[in-house]
């Protein structure tokens, strides 16, 4: 992949930092936007601006299209048959809440929902908010000392006949790409419903929703090249038809009367009040670019990323910085977490953004993962299409200058 040419499609990347070329590897938060998802969304504003689904004249129809335009092509970048099972919304974490919600009114005390050990806590929080509502159970499938689900937590837990599974597609801390057709299968045939928080897999791997078995898949459009405030919920149609809906407002209804109200079908149900056309739009030419790019060669790209971290670290630093997660692999995505002996993670944070180098520190929204762990915060460099090799030594050679003010 010509890395040079697709940095020049992203123009925060020209900007400098601390006045040093700025090197960015923060995109498990959010990705940085190709000059043509901004100017989709821009665009959008200047000539199509109008209200949705409401309108007749010629400006709102062509709006219309536009966003169940940039619908048809989300069901087509999870391998949906039925744009129908796609539903817009802010992010994967409404989405995972909107799940919560509708599937846990038919939820009663007792009823157990398995989670992973790994999750974000958008994966976690909205269920410990139904566990403390409900009652319902809420049981945590555990890692093995590489970082990889252990799957002898999975069949037992799978035993007590949960009614829902929920878990992430790749852990934004380790990097963990979960076998998810297979715990699907097992979860299936434990008669539990499967949702899968797509939002670290979305912007690297090709999604297949009928290939990974699961019923919910959600992700957000900002970590895919996207806007910020839209993401994607697909769910399988006779699902989300028979789900209530989140919230009542416009669109998402066919009558109403002051006794009664009748609901649209999906996805209008779930998708009450004035929608985020402008990031859908945004969204569609994420979608696009990442077409252009081609899978195979970012996952090539990425997988080159790692192999040179994994080899790289240990020769300059030895035993002073531990990486965490699965060594490079098919199960091990281009997320690097690590710790430096003698070194809190938001010190290492701070002196190599001194150096024009951006990278996370923190609990990245997973402590009970740090908790199993044994760390109260990691480092994360999470490289992307648009870094390089030399965007890793820069972060290196910035590390081994933290190192020294701290020798």
């Amino acid at each position: 992949m010509d890395v040079a040419r697709v940095r020049a499609d992203f123009p925060i990347l020209r900007r400098s930092s601390h006045g040093r070329p700025f090197v960015y590897l923060d995109s498990a938060a959010t990705s940085q936007k190709p000059e043509g998802v901004i100017e989709a969304e821009a665009q959008y504003y200047r000539t199509l601006n109008a209200n949705v689904h409401r309108g007749v004249y010629e400006l709102a129809e062509a709006a219309t299209d536009a966003y169940e335009g940039a619908r048809i092509a989300c069901a087509e970048f999870v391998g949906a048959s039925d744009p129908a099972e796609i539903v817009f919304l802010r992010g994967a974490t409404e989405a995972l809440n909107l799940l919560a919600a509708s599937l846990g009114r038919r939820l009663s005390k007792g009823n157990r929902v398995v989670t992973t050990v790994m999750e974000h806590h958008s994966n976690i929080v909205p269920w410990q908010m139904l566990r403390l509502d409900k009652g319902i159970a809420l049981d945590f499938v555990d890692v093995d000392a590489d970082g990889r689900l252990r799957s002898d937590d999975v069949d037992r837990l799978l035993a007590a006949k949960p009614k829902i599974v929920t878990l992430t597609h790749v852990s934004n801390v380790l990097g963990t790409i979960n076998p998810v057709r297979e715990i699907a299968e097992k979860a299936h045939a434990a008669g539990a419903l499967v949702i899968l928080d797509a939002a670290q897999s979305a912007p690297h791997l090709p999604l297949d929703v009928k290939s990974l078995g699961v019923d919910f898949l959600t992700f957000s459009g900002h970590k895919t090249l996207g806007p910020m405030g839209i993401g994607v919920l697909w769910g399988r149609r006779e699902l989300l038809d028979r789900m209530d809906p989140w919230m009542g407002g416009g669109e998402m209804i066919r009558e109403v009367h002051q006794d009664r109200v009748l609901y649209q079908g999906s996805p209008a149900r779930f998708e009450a009040g004035t929608p985020n056309v402008g990031g859908a739009v945004g969204l569609h030419a994420a979608i696009r670019y990442l077409r252009g790019i081609g899978w195979e060669a970012l996952a090539e790209h990425e997988r080159d990323l790692l192999r040179y971290a994994w080899e790289q670290v240990p020769a300059r630093f030895g035993d002073a910085v531990h990486l965490a997660g699965p060594p490079p692999g098919p199960d091990r995505a281009a997320v690097i977490s690590f710790s430096v002996k003698g070194i809190h993670p938001h010190d290492i944070a701070s002196l190599l953004d001194a150096e024009g180098v951006a990278v996370r520190s923190g609990q990245h929204c997973a402590q009970p993962l740090m908790d199993r762990l044994g760390v109260s915060a990691l480092t994360r460099a999470s490289p992307y299409l648009y870094n390089d090799r030399g965007d890793l030594d820069r972060c290196f050679d910035a590390l081994a200058k933290a190192q020294k003010v701290f020798a």
